[in-house]
């Protein structure tokens, strides 16, 4: 029976409607339980008519939406994909029927699944037909609901990284966004850690199509926008709680599509949404500082990292105006690489110990007496008035941003122990 010349094939408009329509058509033809799956595994349709054949295995994934994970079932999968026709596969459990699965492609484009329940009697030509039939019916579904999903999500994902850059008028975004007219504006970041596998190319890649589905399933009003190695989702209407919340919730997924740690950044509540680049602003603050550490907390704001941040900032001033460095601390700097001396790493523990001079020898893993002598000579040689208070401060400051702009202020260095 070829399915094109039923009295009224399924349209092709990509209805799911259609899918089950389908689904039962084949069914009509083999006479077992059929179910259309995609390549996650989840169950998109399925047939419903009375008397087919069907196993408790089947029931599961109807009710569940989704097949139930086996490491045996994960090989016939793979061994249905990488076929050109029909697959007829052993059972996996004395109370399972006998199955028979095709592919759903698109060109060579692999898009899901067709599993048919065989009758009574074993798949014959023209069930064979009709599940070839089936799947090819189904891939044209299923490609026309992806192309029309995918040009509005592509739109929202224009929108959105427009948005980020400042561009567009308020009431602009809020129309291509499809922003309630008093919203309440949360925007997450999420990013890969340092030093985890495949940051770069691929993994951003890899991130970037993960989280898109995973908001799709999570938050249908959210805007999701790759840029660069950082995924931004828009959030319209979420309150604090809920935004972290379903930020380590994503964490969580996306982590483990990945196999990488990543990171998640939440900004503050906007209701303008020309707030846009601020608050873009504020997460990839947030997230400079997160990913360097691999101590750093999974999801934080602002408030979580407020410290390293401003010190972050401190060091691109530095970086850019090197004229406001004080010259006795790069004198100082100078000094002890070249004559091996820790006068720097001393004046540096001494302040992070707020002048206690026991607890920064200790630091140092030095005698007190020590550290005295290097601060009265870093005072004689460099001309450092430690007793004033603002000098004090900018020399913290800047002891604790090293000349190199590429360092990160949320790894401070580590003074070497023992050196003079």
């Amino acid at each position: 029976m070829d399915l094109t010349d039923t009295p009224n094939p399924p349209g092709l408009d990509g209805t799911s409607e259609e899918l089950f329509a389908l689904a039962n058509a084949v069914a009509a033809v083999i006479g077992g339980s059929v179910a259309i799956e995609d390549l996650d595994h989840r169950v998109l349709a399925y047939s419903s008519l009375p008397g087919q054949r069907i196993d408790e295995l089947r029931r599961r994934g109807i009710l569940e939406r989704r097949v139930p994970d086996d490491p045996e079932q994960l090989r016939q999968y793979r061994e249905v994909l990488g076929a050109r026709g029909v697959v007829r596969l052993p059972v996996l459990a004395p109370d399972e029927l006998p199955r028979a699965a095709a592919a759903i492609r698109a060109g060579d484009l692999p898009l899901g699944t067709l599993w048919a329940i065989e009758g009574e009697t074993p798949l014959e030509e023209a069930g064979d037909r009709a599940l070839l039939d089936g799947a090819r019916l189904a891939a044209l579904h299923m490609l026309r609901r992806r192309s029309s999903a995918e040009l509005g999500l592509r739109a929202r994902e224009d929108a959105l990284r427009a948005a980020l850059r400042g561009d567009g008028t308020a009431p602009e975004i809020r129309f291509q966004l499809g922003l309630p007219d008093r919203p309440r504006l949360t925007l997450l970041g999420f990013a890969p850690a340092a030093g985890g596998p495949d940051t770069l190319g691929p993994g951003a890649v890899r991130l970037a199509a993960a989280a898109a589905r995973h908001w799709a399933a999570v938050r249908a009003d959210a805007a999701v926008a790759p840029v660069g190695q950082t995924v931004y989702a828009l959030l319209p209407q979420a309150g604090p709680d809920e935004a972290r919340r379903l930020s380590e919730q994503a964490v969580a997924a996306l982590g483990r599509t990945l196999a990488a740690p990543l990171r998640a950044a939440v900004s503050r509540p906007a209701t303008d949404p020309a707030a846009l680049p601020a608050l873009r602003a504020e997460v990839d603050d947030v997230l400079r500082v997160t990913t360097a550490s691999p101590d750093a907390p999974g999801v934080a704001a602002l408030t979580d990292v407020h410290a390293q941040v401003l010190l972050l900032h401190c060091a691109d001033e530095l970086a850019r105006r090197p004229g406001l460095r004080h010259p006795a601390l790069d004198a100082m700097r100078a000094h002890d690489r070249s004559r091996g001396t820790a006068y720097a790493a001393s004046v540096l523990a001494w302040l992070d110990a707020v002048g206690n001079i026991a607890e920064a020898a200790q630091r140092l893993t030095v005698h007190p007496n020590t550290l005295k002598y290097r601060l009265r000579r870093a005072r004689e040689l460099f001309g450092l008035a430690l007793d004033d208070p603002d000098v004090r401060l900018s020399c913290w400051l800047q002891l604790r941003l090293p000349s190199d702009p590429t360092w990160s202020a949320a790894q401070p260095p580590t003074p070497a122990p023992g050196l003079r």
